[in-house]
């Protein structure tokens, strides 16, 4: 087969001299207009605002065409003819144009009078003008649209061809055409055997008897064998289209080929008497998605073996740079700083800044998931900090024009500014500025990140509404361009959101509503799952479930650092540590926090995971029955949350420093700080601390009660001040049972019968109680 025709071009130039001729109706223009170019141009030109489950259609398209005929009737087959004969639909028509070439003598008159449709240039109009004939009329295409390229092409492609290629090419077309053969006999009354090669049909009285023998010579078998036996026609340009439209889809979405078009994909590859080297790509692309390390390993290097042979090693720190990055993903992480070490180098020398500011940033994100492994590297090398490398990488980002780079630089400044608990200003700087350049640059895939980082930097202030919109906001309006990554990401974190308020439900359904073909990709399915566990893992602790808490918790904790992501680590080991407290497993939580503080101390970063142990370490001591020892942890949570605003885990501080003025007996101080903290911890919609909050304002209000009744205040005051208390554990009774923590709820019931006995109010007591045993026996019967 030839390099660029097929019997697909050959349909697409008869449906286009068809439009030239106006047999396209007026309400059928617009969709013929739109599969025509669909074909000719580049997908993400045609289409730049796909939805994730159009993303394919060119493909799919593309080989649909190549295999059948029939996919052109999915088109024409609606819509009538211009001329509006009954009865008589475009696909008649376009049926006319195929039939019409009827033999290698009319497939050469076919394209030798296609460049007709083309307008004519100045010189062969005034050619025709000193002829004395007149320019021709109707519709003409330019030389330089999208269709006259094509025809200019296809004319200049099947004048290159060989004879034996223009046979070929002919037998392919009458085997793509034959299906058709049923509907137009009933339509032609004139059809016969030999319809399909006039000269068969022509001649065959001449040869008697002997035409079935012409036709097997000139044809051989083919039009005896069955659909599934004969090889499908496609060229070398279908498949070299085909590989592109899929590695750019792998690349720009980071999701999977679909199977359907993978294995109709692989029955063209075999067809081709030429595979491209760039399938080798692809293939190791698809396998490294999916998880298959030999087969990512083998096709990469085969890849780039044939490319170091044709190009004489230009690209071999390419090679290195994508070996790197393998192995990293794949956990050999001492063998991916080694190669990409090694693929700096060889940049260096080939002076090839591009790949050399990839690596560079590369390397960057790396010492940033991994700095004990790189602190060993950084000694030796001239590297430099995680902040010098972003600083450098922007600059040469900016003088070398890489857009993508610079943003990409700006973002990872930001990030590792909101991770250190530096400025939230400067943060927020380098957020204004990579989202000038993304909109300026149209760089629409890292809107993902963008929009990522912002999410997490109102979350920090403790702006869930605003978190929430961002989240939003990206999902209808940039989900579409965006990396599967992205996606996944902000649909997890909306997913957290809801359950912080506790919707779990609703959680899980946001969750669940992912593209199934999105999560083949072994990544995307390893943190789908692994989110998804963390959230039936919280709310198992919260109704007390501690057997599925620990048979969750035991296959979580398998996970090393190396698959997973660190913020997922972090929260793994804190649901763990909640589920040793809710044992009563008091020396096992206080020896995990203590190993994983003393993981930090050799580092500046991660102030969110410090904090957050400090409080779990302030509310151990409370949990042992001496919380005062907690006094300056509580000080340094709150000092530290409050310089890194990290404002969530400073309302946490400020009430686990409540708590320790309640104990103390400070009550008046406990309440004028509770007072103060509730309506802000209330835009935070974390439920399950503002339950927390609420308790322990009731337990401040009760200690006054106790004061105002040793220094004999007045009833009415003592009844008033009683009333707030009610109201406080009815607050914090309806958080608890918000985020269905069970636990937290017989407390509070347990508080308020209690004080109703107190007050002599037995009726409403049993009527707490008879709560507080129903609470425990619903989840009973719910297990």
């Amino acid at each position: 087969m030839s390099r660029y025709l097929a019997p697909t071009k050959i349909g697409l130039l008869a449906l286009i001299e068809l439009y030239a001729e106006g047999a396209v109706p007026n309400d059928a223009a617009i969709s013929v207009l739109n599969f025509i170019t669909s074909q000719l141009l580049d997908s993400s030109l045609a289409s730049p605002s796909q939805n994730p489950a159009e993303r394919w259609k060119k493909a799919e398209t593309t080989i649909k065409l190549t295999v059948s005929v029939n996919h052109f009737e999915e088109l024409l087959g609606s819509f009538a003819t211009a001329d509006g004969l009954p009865g008589r639909r475009l696909w008649d028509r376009f049926l006319e144009k195929l039939w019409g070439i009827d033999s290698l003598h009319a497939l050469h008159d076919f394209f030798h009078q296609i460049p007709n449709l083309l307008a004519r240039t100045k010189a062969e109009l005034r050619e025709l003008a000193e002829r004395g004939e007149r320019p021709p009329s109707g519709v003409l295409f330019s030389r330089n649209s999208p269709f006259g390229l094509f025809i200019r092409r296809s004319h200049l492609e099947f004048s290159k061809l060989q004879f034996d290629q223009v046979a070929e090419l002919w037998r392919m077309f009458v085997r793509y055409r034959q299906p058709t053969a049923g509907y137009w006999r009933r339509r032609n009354p004139h059809y016969s055997r030999y319809s399909f090669d006039s000269v068969l049909l022509e001649d065959q009285h001449e040869w008697r008897g002997h035409t079935d023998d012409v036709a097997v010579a000139a044809y051989g078998n083919m039009l005896l064998m069955g659909d599934e036996d004969v090889p499908v026609s496609v060229s070398t340009d279908d498949i070299e289209s085909l590989l592109e439209t899929q590695i750019e889809q792998i690349q720009k979405y980071g999701t999977r080929v679909p199977p359907d078009i993978r294995d109709q994909f692989e029955k063209l590859l075999k067809s081709s008497r030429t595979i491209p080297s760039m399938a080798r790509y692809l293939s190791f692309s698809d396998s490294w998605r999916s998880g298959d390390f030999p087969g990512t390993f083998d096709d990469l290097h085969r890849y780039f073996d044939y490319t170091l042979q044709s190009r004489d090693r230009l690209f071999y720190q390419y090679a290195l740079l994508n070996l790197g990055i393998v192995q990293s993903d794949f956990g050999c992480h001492k063998e991916a700083v080694a190669t990409m070490l090694e693929a700096i180098t060889t940049a260096k020398e080939n002076r090839d800044t591009t790949c050399l500011n990839f690596a560079l940033n590369w390397f960057a994100h790396f010492a940033r998931s991994h700095p004990k492994l790189i602190r060993e590297v950084g000694d030796s090398s001239m590297l430099g900090s995680g902040k010098e490398s972003l600083v450098f990488l922007r600059a040469k980002a900016k003088e070398t024009g890489l857009w993508i780079l610079w943003i990409s630089a700006l973002l990872s400044e930001a990030s590792l500014s909101l991770s250190s608990g530096e400025s939230v200003s400067a943060a927020m700087e380098s957020l204004v500025r990579s989202s000038r350049l993304i909109v300026g640059k149209n760089a629409r895939t890292l809107i993902g990140p963008q929009l990522s980082l912002c999410a997490g930097l109102w979350d920090r202030l403790g702006l869930t509404v605003m978190s929430t919109m961002t989240c939003e906001v990206f999902h209808r309006c940039h989900a579409r361009s965006s990396v599967l990554d992205d996606q996944l990401k902000l649909t997890c974190r909306v997913a957290g959101l809801l359950a912080g308020k506790g919707q779990y439900d609703e959680a899980f359904a946001k969750l669940e509503g992912i593209d199934t073909n999105a999560l083949r990709s072994v990544k995307a399915n390893h943190y789908w799952h692994l989110y998804r566990g963390l959230l039936k893992l919280r709310r198992d602790l919260h109704h007390n479930n501690l057997e599925s808490a620990e048979a969750l918790l035991s296959q979580l904790l398998q996970h090393s650092p190396d698959d997973t992501d660190a913020e997922m680590l972090s929260t793994i080991d804190t649901l763990h540590i909640e589920a040793l407290i809710r044992r009563q497993d008091f020396d096992a939580a206080f020896t995990k926090v203590e190993s994983l503080l003393s993981g930090l101390r050799d580092t500046n970063t991660e102030v969110l995971k410090r904090i957050r142990l400090l409080l779990i370490k302030v509310h151990l001591f409370d949990c042992t029955g001496r919380p005062e020892k907690g006094f300056s942890l509580a000080m340094r949570a709150a000092s530290m949350a409050w310089r890194s605003r990290l404002v969530t885990l400073l309302w946490q501080a400020i009430g686990a420093l409540a708590n320790i003025l309640n104990c103390l007996g400070e009550f008046a101080g406990a309440e004028r700080l509770l007072v103060a903290l509730l309506p802000r911890c209330l835009e935070t919609d974390e439920a399950d601390i503002a339950g927390t909050l609420y308790s322990l304002l009731a337990d401040a209000r009760i200690g006054l009660v106790g004061e105002m009744k040793a220094h004999r205040g007045s009833a009415p005051e003592r009844a008033k001040l009683i009333g707030k208390v009610h109201k406080a554990l009815d607050s914090a009774f309806k958080c608890f049972s918000a985020v269905e923590d069970v636990n937290k709820q017989c407390e509070v019931m347990a508080k308020k019968a209690t004080l109703y006995k107190v007050e002599g109010d037995y009726d409403r007591a049993d009527s707490c109680t008879d709560t507080y045993l129903g609470l425990w026996q619903d989840e009973l019967a719910r297990r």
